[in-house]
């Protein structure tokens, strides 16, 4: 019992380092790499790499191409169209079960981190805004996301997440996005503080057709 315990904690180690290599850029959009590199990039034994590989698959992660090895999740028109599209679904039930629920704290918080970070972009070193920027861009997707209060529905908010790092390391942010980014969400986040349903459904959806935009997709 110890051994298979031990076996699933390093399968669970290992999955959890190609996490925060495809959410780091570590591993990129479309990359192509062995079983061999993989177990080298994420230092640890082949067996629970494998374990590792077959869940970040069932996840659309990655995908194992015959004669080619593993590729990384690419961040094509049809795969951002759908890991938004899942996102704003998910933003948009979150958004109403908080407002139904009167379930608004840490409002102000989010509302001061946009706005700083607002006013940085036209102030601070381009270079060093857009780190901080997805920080804050993620920070209100959260509180949405936590807003299901449903663990299956967590649980996929949080796949899907992966998928979008990915993306987002295909195309970061650059000045004029995080200024436009931060309004959008200023605007979903008012619409919750006046508890105004329909603006934040229409903020959310406001949202995910610029960043679409954004990001080239039709």
């Amino acid at each position: 019992m110890k051994d298979a315990n031990k076996g699933e904690l390093l399968n669970d180690k290992a999955f959890q380092a190609l996490v925060e290599a495809l959410r780091s850029g570590s591993l990129r959009n479309g990359q192509f790499l062995s079983m061999s590199q993989l177990v080298d990039q994420l230092d640890y034994p082949i067996a629970p790499v494998r374990e590792a590989v077959k869940y970040a698959s069932s996840q659309g992660f990655l995908t194992t191409v015959p004669k080619r090895g593993l590729q990384v999740m690419e961040a094509s028109p049809d795969n951002i169209r759908e890991c938004l599209d899942v996102r704003l679904v998910l933003d948009q039930e979150g958004a109403r079960r908080r407002i139904s629920q009167g379930n608004l704290e840490g409002l102000d918080a989010l509302r001061r981190r946009h706005e700083t970070m607002r006013d940085e972009v036209r102030t601070g070193p381009a270079a060093s805004l857009p780190p901080k920027a997805i920080e804050v861009d993620l920070s209100l997707h959260t509180y949405l996301g936590e807003g299901l209060g449903n663990s299956l529905l967590s649980a996929a908010y949080a796949a899907n997440r992966i998928r979008i790092a990915v993306i987002q390391h295909a195309r970061p942010f650059l000045a004029d996005r995080i200024a436009s980014a931060m309004d959008e969400h200023l605007a979903v986040i008012e619409a919750l503080e006046t508890r105004n349903e329909a603006a934040a459904v229409q903020a959310l959806k406001y949202h995910c057709e610029q960043t679409l935009r954004w990001w080239g997709v039709p």
